[in-house]
């Protein structure tokens, strides 16, 4: 059901064929100039390898089909994202990285032509970088109906003031847009309705970058987490997107796709990372034995195995259903992903590091970049709690729903001998059941 088609199977060869010459052969410089430019600087080796991804015909592989624009479906590209999802630095090379990939989902879907002009033709082109603001540090952020941050409309203008954090993408130079997401009717009965998104312009006053935020000590890698003030800052009405009160709208729109991106990468890292680990074992014999004798590193490896295709199915389950039956139809699908392929990949880098010893808790091996980036993944774009509740919340209504006749009755009630009862516990002496 899930073998992909000549579309996929073509681009996918022309990607490892890149990967193999200029993405894995560049990694040390990439990590070696993050770390010496830091957080606000261009990193020269990106930029080189950009043009050659272009002219590869491996540029904007993410865009989905639009309004008669040609593009790879959620399924075709899935196995593309987790071939780039191997390095850290391969997603932007291919300008399909985060957050640029979602903004510029969000201005084709929901930008006015004027809107795209401005802002989506150069993100398309590879000329700007974008950032999204939503996050924020003095609200509880795992339900974005929180966010404080005020829109207020002021004639031709809306006036913006709030304080947002984790903003990906600010601290990057050639970053010129943020779509941001405020509240415009605070008051709204429906807490839904009060949120909108807006475009606003890296450069306007009051936009202040206030600082970079590691994650796990890695700046800018790969998504430039940042702290950004907004103080007085005037946009025009025209940079609304969709209207007001839309913004909750745009967010599930964006997120969607964006998980799915996500969780595929972080099956190419783990895959990439299972490799390691198995050349690793058969390399280092302590004690005497090889690792890869070993009881324990074989059940890791084999647990390992099975935990990527469980989370590749998953994934390709629900990229199919997005593509099929729609996105909100495949929310309990997507909630699954976002909860099983981060915490498969953090713990499958954590026994990697294991294995890998001392060695591995440095990023010599790439460990600790891999660690960092599943165990944020457990919180962006909703964290594993919120999936979870909503899944479940699903499940409840799934059977609430049932009827009781097509699946045996409650399972709690039983009926022996034409007598319905309800199991309580064994006999103490062993001999039957006890009915209420």
């Amino acid at each position: 059901m899930f073998e992909p088609d000549a579309t996929t199977t073509g681009l996918a060869s022309r990607l490892k064929a890149f990967m193999a010459a200029h993405v894995y052969p560049n990694e040390a410089r990439y990590y070696a100039e993050a770390e010496r430019l830091g957080p606000w600087g261009v990193y020269p080796v990106m930029e080189e390898l950009k043009p050659l991804a272009r002219a590869a015909g491996l540029w904007n592989l993410f865009l989905p089909p639009h309004d008669g624009r040609p593009g790879l479906t959620n399924l075709q590209y899935a196995p593309l994202c987790e071939i780039m999802g191997r390095s850290l630095m391969a997603p932007e090379i291919f300008n399909c990285a985060a957050p640029d990939t979602g903004n510029m989902e969000v201005l084709a879907r929901y930008g006015t032509p004027e809107q795209q002009a401005q802002w989506l033709e150069p993100l398309l082109a590879g000329e700007a970088r974008s950032s999204f603001a939503m996050t924020e540090p003095d609200a509880a952020s795992s339900d974005a109906t929180n966010v404080a941050c005020r829109i207020v409309r002021d004639g031709d203008e809306y006036v913006i003031d709030g304080r947002k954090w984790y903003t990906t993408g600010a601290t990057d130079p050639r970053c010129r847009i943020i779509i941001l997401m405020g509240k415009t009717a605070p008051d709204h009965p429906d807490r839904h309705r009060q949120q909108s998104m807006i475009l606003v312009p890296r450069d306007t006053p009051g936009v202040q970058v206030l600082r970079p935020l590691p994650v796990l000590g890695f700046y800018g890698v790969p998504d430039r987490a940042s702290e950004v003030l907004f103080e007085n800052v005037r946009v025009p009405a025209a940079n609304m997107l969709l209207g007001e009160g839309r913004g909750f709208e745009i967010a599930q729109g964006r997120l969607g796709p964006g998980r799915i991106h996500h969780c595929m990468r972080l099956i190419g890292l783990a895959e990439r990372t299972l490799e390691r680990m198995c050349r690793r074992a058969d390399r280092r014999s302590p004690f005497g034995q090889p690792l890869s004798e070993q009881s324990v590193t074989l059940e890791r490896i084999a647990d390992a195995r099975l935990a990527i295709e469980q989370c590749r199915l998953l994934t390709f389950k629900a990229a199919h259903m997005m593509d099929t039956v729609g996105n909100k139809a495949a929310r309990a699908e997507i909630a699954m992903i976002k909860i099983a392929a981060p915490a498969m990949a953090q713990k499958l880098v954590d026994n990697a590091m294991q294995l890998f010893g001392g060695g591995g808790t440095a990023n010599d091996h790439l460990l600790a970049a891999a660690f960092a980036t599943a165990r944020l993944l457990r919180l962006a774009d909703g964290p594993d709690e919120v999936h979870r509740n909503q899944l479940a919340r699903f499940e409840l209504k799934r059977h609430r729903n049932t009827d009781l006749r097509e699946t045996g009755g409650d399972a709690d009630v039983l009926s022996v001998d034409g007598v319905r009862g309800r199991f309580a516990h064994l006999h103490p002496e062993g001999e039957g059941y006890i009915w209420a």
